[in-house]
């Protein structure tokens, strides 16, 4: 397994999870990073680890928070249908870190698809078919991707990648780690706009 290599001056470190709606709305906030001149890592941080397998239902959403919620999806062009149950998203996020490292050209239209099968198309992202379907329509390996599930490699990337976000002080999702400095929630794209590293370059 490939361990975490960065160097904080020109790399962000994103922590996301497929169930959080703030994560959702986060996709747009990455790529002002990119655009400032920023690597930017997406790794896997599941909000919710007690979740049973299976899920739990939900109410649909309403009240002040939602309502913003709502509002952000709208001004970056999201749609957003707010889920009935909140799925146990650790294998879905496995699944997204494995192809991040081993088809690492899948893996932005990867993890579109599991965000949108959460908040958009209703879909259980705990279902291995679910899961199945949407790699294999990015052109990944699914043969591989079972697999490195099956043994515990894939889920084994995703505590890693936890493991260093908690020694960044991350408890929740989204973050971001910017020059050393934790992001931590949803915050105005205009905080985004003002960051810049020194001097760009990749380091991944």
């Amino acid at each position: 397994m490939s361990e975490i290599y960065y160097d904080e001056r020109y790399t962000v470190l994103h922590w996301y999870d497929f169930v959080c709606p703030f994560s959702y709305i986060g996709q747009a906030r990455t790529p002002l990073l990119a655009e400032a001149g920023f690597n930017v890592v997406e790794l896997p941080f599941q909000a919710h680890p007690a979740m049973p397998r299976g899920g739990l239902p939900v109410r649909p959403g309403y009240g002040s928070r939602h309502t913003a919620i709502e509002r952000e999806a709208e001004a970056v062009g999201f749609e957003l249908r707010w889920p009935r149950r909140i799925p146990h998203s650790r294998r879905a996020l496995a699944a997204a870190e494995w192809v991040r490292r081993h088809q690492f050209d899948a893996f932005d239209d990867v993890r579109r698809a599991l965000f949108d099968a959460h908040f958009v198309r209703g879909e259980d992202i705990d279902d291995p078919a679910v899961i199945d379907r949407h790699v294999g329509m990015a052109g990944v390996d699914v043969g591989r991707l079972r697999a490195a599930l099956a043994d515990g490699s894939a889920v084994a990337a995703v505590a890693q990648a936890e493991w260093v976000g908690r020694q960044a002080g991350v408890d929740g999702t989204p973050a971001w780690m910017v020059d050393g400095r934790p992001i931590i929630g949803l915050q105005p794209a205009e905080a985004f706009r003002r960051l810049a590293p020194a001097t760009a370059r990749a380091c991944w």
